[in-house]
Formats: C-alpha cells, structure tokens, sequence
C-alpha cells in the first residue's frame, strides 16, 4: 500500500485548532507530521476544559485526540538560540512548515518565510491566521467565534431575527479551515515537481467563512439587498424542517422538478408551481400546509415514504442516532484506537470524508503524548544521546 503524501515531510509550528488541523489531514494522507510545543507548556489546546478533559489523562481532551491522531510530538523552545538551530535542521530535511503564529512571534523566533526559505528554497511554507498576512489588521489574532462566526458574517445569518446570534458548536471554522490548507498545501506540493520551487500559502478563517457564504456575497455585491437573519425559515418551503408526530424531519425539494414531485405525491397538484417567483410569493401558505401534513405520520414514516418516492427526506438525528446510521458504518469514515499511551480505554476519531479507489486517508500512529518523540526525532536528525541529555539540562528541549 502507498500514502497518498508517503515521503513527505510535514513540521507543525501551531497552537489550537484551525492550522493543525490541516497537518493533521496531511497525516491521515500519508504525510510524515513532527508538531514542536514548547517543552514546558506544549500546545494550550491541551488544556482546553470545554472540548471535555479525558478522566485520569493529564493534557489530553477530545480536542487534542482528534488533532494528533498520526502526529509526533517533540517539546523544543524555539526561542532558545540551539532549539532554534534544531528548527533549521528538521527545516532542511522538510517539506512543508505550518504556523499560526502571528507575525510578532514569527519575527521575533525568525520563523518568517524568508528565514526559512533561506535553509531550504523547496519548502512549502503555510501560515493560517484569523485575518492573514495582509491587510490592516494582520496582526490581530482571532479564533473560530471570532474571526470565522462573528467578523465573517455567518452567526448573523444562522441567527433568528431579534434574538442573539448562534455560538459556535463544533468549530466548523477550524476545521474547514484546515482542510482548505491542506488543498492549497496539496496543490503547492504539486506546483513544486513542475518548478523545482518552493511556495507560501497565507490562508485566513475570515476568507474561509466569505468563500462559504458565496452565494449570499455574490447576491448582495450584484443586488446590494442585506440577507436578513432567517432562523429556520429558509427561500422554500418544501426544503424546510417540519414537526412530525414523534421527530422532526427535513425537506429537501430544493429545485422546480422536487416540488412538483412532493405535492404530486402528498397529492396536493394546486400547489405546483412553474417558477421561483410564484414559489417565493406563496411561500407562507406552502409552510402552513406542509405543517399540517408532516403532523399525520412519524419521522421515519415520512423519511422512507418520501425517499422511496424520490423526494429528499430525512429526519433529524441526534448524535447517537447519526453514529449508529449503518449507511456512516459502511463508509468508513471512523477510526477505533483500542489502545493509546496515557489514555484509559479506546476512543474513536472521525478520519477522511472520501474514498480513494486504492490506498488512500487512513490512521496509522494514535496521538502523541506531549513531547513523546522528541528523543525519538533528534536522534533521526543525527543528535547523540549526549548531545540530547545537555538540551535537555539546557532547558532546550
């Protein structure tokens, strides 16, 4: 079996979610992945309360066992002028660098494109922030629920019309994020067997949430209209949530030809209509009447009469009702560690969303303990074992 990115090599400068989340998708493709911490204080992800801490395992939360998941992890204080010279000779050996580092931290560790482009010319080197490289705010930092939910615009339009804007669960920005990295790190890679050349890639979360608003942008840039907060009313009614006797279940006769094949199979064929228009303008009375008739029969009654009849149908699932579906089951999209060092028990960890024909995403190493490698690594990169032990009474490493 060959990875996908099998030989390549990945170093992880990063703390929290959005950009390791990337590293950790080139890992699942076959990529070699080191993440330095700092050896005393490591990612601040592991202490994160809200991601739910794991019960007798000390820095290890949900969070940080889905981002380490085919990761290394060495402790070395990049600000210390021989953790500094380790950096360049994992630098020279690298394909890729990842950061989040804003551009103080990044000067004043001399971890700056040119710094490192300066030891190896072939480097893809990848920056994730929450506005980016440019612009007049460049050096603010920002998170998911900042830069990505509130200064991108999408918690107003997942709100409801005088009440406050939705939070953040699960951090859609952060992830997304990463693998948008992890395409542009992708193509890069690729550029680089045609050029010889190294790249930059400065990716920014709040680009990431206008990219996913796209057609709101595209509409209110051509017409100048604000989309107002619409809760869960959306443009039609026949692609909406509805109550049902025992659940709820969500339509999705999105287009012209679905809703003429929901109200010919609710047998309701007055309610047709031949354009978007007259689909708009009826919409109140379309929302009322379809309310009344998701009431007569359960959710899975629904689902499956309107699916067997070709009408996009589903009902809401809880968490365990979406894992439990034997149609995620023959995906393959969940991977089973049954045993990682430091953690009680096994733990499941959601990989790839595609399948390749051959080969393709897979997990081959479980998360890292904080510093697990470090000896591991340096001594790949031609350290002795005395030259380990002064780093490490140096405080070094």
């Amino acid at each position: 079996m060959t990875d996908v990115l099998a030989g390549i090599r990945v170093v992880e400068v990063a703390d929290w979610g959005f950009v390791p989340s990337a590293a950790t998708v080139l890992g699942d493709w076959g990529a070699e992945v080191v993440k330095i911490e700092h050896p005393r204080y490591g990612d601040p992800i592991r202490g994160l309360v809200t991601s739910g801490l794991i019960p007798g395992a000390s820095g290890r939360n949900f969070f940080v066992e889905h981002l380490g998941r085919n990761k290394r992890s060495i402790g070395i204080d990049l600000g210390h002028p021989e953790g500094r010279a380790l950096l360049d000779r994992l630098i020279a050996r690298a394909d890729v660098f990842l950061t989040s580092f804003l551009d103080d931290a990044r000067e004043r560790l001399r971890i700056t494109w040119n710094d490192l482009r300066a030891v190896n010319p072939r480097l893809i080197y990848a920056r994730g922030s929450g506005q980016g490289c440019r612009g007049p705010d460049a050096r603010r930092g920002g998170y998911d629920g900042v830069s990505f939910w509130a200064r991108g615009g999408v918690a107003d339009r997942l709100s409801t019309t005088g009440q406050p804007p939705l939070q953040q669960r699960p951090a859609f920005g952060d992830f997304i994020g990463g693998m948008s990295i992890a395409g542009g790190i992708a193509a890069a890679l690729f550029q680089r067997e045609r050029t010889g050349e190294g790249q930059r890639i400065d990716m920014a979360m709040l680009d990431v949430a206008i990219i996913l608003m796209a057609s709101h942008v595209t509409g209110y840039m051509r017409n100048g209209h604000h989309p107002k907060p619409s809760g869960n009313r959306t443009g039609h009614a026949t692609s909406m949530a509805y109550e049902t006797k025992d659940g709820i279940v969500m339509l999705g006769a999105s287009n012209l030809r679905q809703q003429k094949r929901l109200w010919t199979v609710l047998e309701h064929p007055e309610m047709m209509k031949r354009t978007n228009d007259e689909r708009h303008a009826d919409h109140d009375h379309e929302e009322k009447l379809l309310a009344e008739i998701m009431l007569t029969r359960s959710a899975v009654e629904w689902e499956e009469w309107l699916q067997e009849r070709h009408v996009p149908a589903a009902r809401v699932r809880t968490m365990s009702e979406a894992l439990a579906d034997p149609q995620l089951a023959s995906r393959g999209v969940l991977h089973r560690h049954e045993g990682t060092p430091g953690v009680d028990g096994g733990f499941t960890v959601p990989v790839a969303a595609f399948k390749f024909a051959h080969d393709g995403p897979r997990v081959d190493r479980p998360p890292p303990r904080f510093g697990e490698h470090t000896e591991e690594v340096l001594s790949e990169l031609g350290y002795s074992q005395a030259d380990i032990a002064r780093f490490r009474t140096a405080g070094v490493i």
